[in-house]
């Protein structure tokens, strides 16, 4: 018995090329018959060829003795350290013993589903299509954030007969009543609480999904329990974590090219919440300069967790904080060497560890020197580090404006306001920008590898 995985071809040429590499290797198959005579190795090589016909991962082929009972079970593509794993051979039961039974092909997705499957040993590889719960999960966070989330929005269709029809079809294919989400959505943008509303829409569409169930526990258990479960389960914890996060710091948006043109503009969250009722497409127009983030809501929690950790633990470690000052002085001296004398520096963030006023001081030791940060603690923490009458303290929060009253402005790593608008229009004469080592802008230095840092200087 060999479980196949699926596959399709791509195009005439590729499909003959494939039946011809079959051919050949069941021809193959019949010279090793013919030529050898050592009855295991025939075995072994039977079942590596039919493998790779079928194009199977693994195979094995079972040799029937006196009762129906298996004498011989030769494998592929198990190592010897997973066969040592499983124990005993099998005895014949269950699926195997079907086919012994009922001597003809017998082709399923997945074995546990056959009605005939008894289940596996403990350290069994698991024989159902690869990646199928993170497909599900991945696709119903997809959808529910694209298609899903701009057709309750803006309907797509005119007669009122089809968004029916389309809305059944959201129901059954994502898992979830498509009028209770739109319910809690539109309360949502309203900015009030949900309210359970009962309905013969919504009760037919919890019918449908009951009944989509109860028909996948009955024909296939082991899918419903070990793929859709999992997948759905894990779609509706990203689902969660995205609507978390968009909404986390009073509403934020993201602005990455290719997030953006998957997710049909789901980024522009702020401007989507200002005109919900605009096209996606049209979004990019009313493009907001506050409340944006770096990273896409999903994952936006590296953004808290990462750098305060960092900065927190290079604070604790003497060897991390002068690790991290050589670094960015290195980079900072070889960003402004033969730069115009600079007299006023603004320095946004950079409170917690003042490393760039700590560093600017020795490199532009006559320069004005200001920190702006909008955490108290933090800038209580920079006065602890830095001893020097001359440098200033501002606690607020910087807002990206036309021009900046310095001759140098420092943009940090954890800036959360349009990184893209401080590169298009550089708000003073000279902008250091912190930014990510993927991320190379204007006239640029490594910080280190291993932080993945690099610092762009712009002009405007």
């Amino acid at each position: 018995m060999v479980p196949a995985r699926k596959g399709r071809s791509k195009g005439k040429v590729l499909a003959v090329r494939n039946r011809s590499d079959s051919r050949d290797m069941l021809l193959e198959a019949g010279l090793t018959l013919a030529s050898e005579l050592s009855l295991p190795i025939v075995l072994q090589r039977i079942v590596d060829l039919a493998t790779q016909v079928t194009d199977a991962r693994f195979g094995a082929l079972g040799v029937i003795g006196e009762g129906g009972r298996l004498t011989e079970f030769v494998t592929t593509g198990l190592s010897a350290r997973q066969r040592k794993e499983i124990g005993a051979l099998p005895h014949g039961r269950g699926l195997l013993g079907y086919l012994v039974a009922h001597p003809q092909p017998v082709r399923v997705s997945n074995i546990a589903d056959h009605p005939a499957s008894v289940g596996f040993p403990v350290h069994h590889p698991k024989m159902t299509s690869f990646l199928r719960a993170p497909v599900i999960a991945l696709g119903l966070w997809w959808n529910a954030n694209t298609i899903s989330h701009n057709f309750i929005h803006r309907p797509f269709f005119r007669r009122h007969s089809a968004n029916w029809l389309f809305t059944i079809y959201l129901t059954a294919l994502l898992g979830i009543p498509q009028s209770l989400w739109r319910d809690r959505h539109l309360a949502h943008h309203a900015g009030v609480r949900h309210q359970m509303r009962f309905s013969s829409e919504l009760a037919m569409e919890v019918a449908l999904l009951l009944a989509l169930w109860v028909a996948a526990a009955a024909h296939a258990p082991g899918f419903l329990l070990h793929v859709y479960a999992p997948g759905y389960a894990a779609g509706l914890i990203l689902c969660s974590l995205h609507g978390h996060y968009e909404h986390a710091r009073g509403g934020t948006s993201y602005y990455g090219t290719l997030y953006n043109v998957l997710f049909f503009n789901d980024g522009y969250h702020t401007e989507h919440h200002a005109h919900p009722d605009a096209h996606w497409t049209r979004l990019p127009e009313y493009h907001e300069s506050t409340g944006v983030s770096a990273w896409p809501a999903p994952v936006r929690w590296i953004e808290a967790f990462s750098l305060s950790a960092l900065e927190q633990a290079v604070l604790k470690s003497g060897i991390l904080r002068r690790f991290v000052l050589a670094t960015h002085a290195r980079a900072l001296r070889g960003l402004l060497k033969g730069h115009s004398p600079v007299e006023r520096v603004a320095i946004v963030g950079g409170g917690l560890f003042p490393r760039t006023a700590l560093i600017l001081h020795e490199i532009l030791p006559g320069a004005h020197i200001t920190i702006i940060d909008a955490n108290a603690a933090n800038l209580d923490q920079a006065r602890h580090l830095i001893a020097e009458t001359h440098i200033e303290f501002v606690h607020g929060r910087y807002v990206h404006a036309d021009t900046c009253p310095c001759d140098l402005l420092v943009i940090p790593l954890s800036f959360d306001g349009d990184r893209r608008a401080i590169y298009a229009h550089p708000p003073a004469p000279a902008v250091i920008v912190h930014d990510w080592i993927w991320r190379k802008r204007g006239i640029s230095r490594v910080v280190s590898i291993g932080l993945l840092k690099r610092i762009n200087l712009i002009r405007p």
